[in-house]
């Protein structure tokens, strides 16, 4: 089984409890506006690997130890058939190996349209933050990038972790933002505030460095 896959990173600390592989799909049809993540939005076969491929970085990255892993995107449920293949090679990794690590997926979609036609899909992930992102509404709450998006709790492991972060105010959260970089690219990790990106692009304008090319717009 193939799935479009635009990056993954190890560790994530800022999606979610604790020390987390992130995983970000390729492709979304929703394309809610100001979204930061817009070089995730076409579907391109140029990103698609195996699911084997994508679990064996997973185990390899995470010797050291995961607390969890975070789906994202891009829109994870626009490939449910690759996405229920991942929730599997998850659920058979962490039961072979003993690992608690729970499974955080975001959605743009309503959750009440997840429930009617992706309730097998929800069986197998432990918390969701579901919802589109709506740019007028600014986050409230830990993890959570409009106030329109509730986290959802779907199994007792998940109660064990996120009940705590559940309604957790936004400066709850120790730090929103992950810098990484390849000496050509940088990549953010985490949810902005808004207007954080655009204040980047001024700064390092000012300091005689300019993006060629950027997600959020």
């Amino acid at each position: 089984m193939k799935i479009a896959v635009n990056k993954a990173h190890y560790p994530v600390t800022v999606l979610g409890p604790g020390k987390r592989i992130g995983i970000w799909l390729q492709g979304c049809r929703i394309q809610c506006k100001g979204c930061v993540s817009q070089d995730t939005w076409t579907s391109d076969a140029g990103h698609e690997m195996t699911v084997a491929r994508l679990m064996s970085w997973c185990r390899d990255v995470a010797k050291d130890g995961v607390e969890g892993i975070t789906i994202s995107g891009g829109e994870p449920f626009d490939q449910p058939e690759a996405l229920n293949a991942l929730l599997d090679a998850i659920h058979f990794w962490r039961e072979e190996a003993g690992i608690t690590m729970d499974i955080l997926c975001y959605s743009g979609y309503p959750l009440t349209t997840l429930q009617r036609k992706y309730r097998k899909l929800l069986s197998k992930i432990d918390a969701l933050i579901p919802e589109p992102y709506i740019d007028a509404q600014p986050p409230e709450l830990a993890w959570r990038g409009s106030a329109n998006q509730p986290l959802v709790i779907l199994t007792p492991l998940a109660q064990q972790k996120y009940a705590a972060w559940q309604d957790s105010p936004l400066e709850n959260q120790e730090k929103r933002i992950q810098t990484m970089t390849d000496g050509k690219h940088i990549w953010y990790i985490g949810i902005p505030a808004r207007g954080d990106m655009q204040a980047l692009e001024s700064l390092a304008e000012s300091r005689g460095l300019r993006f060629e090319q950027v997600s959020w717009r």
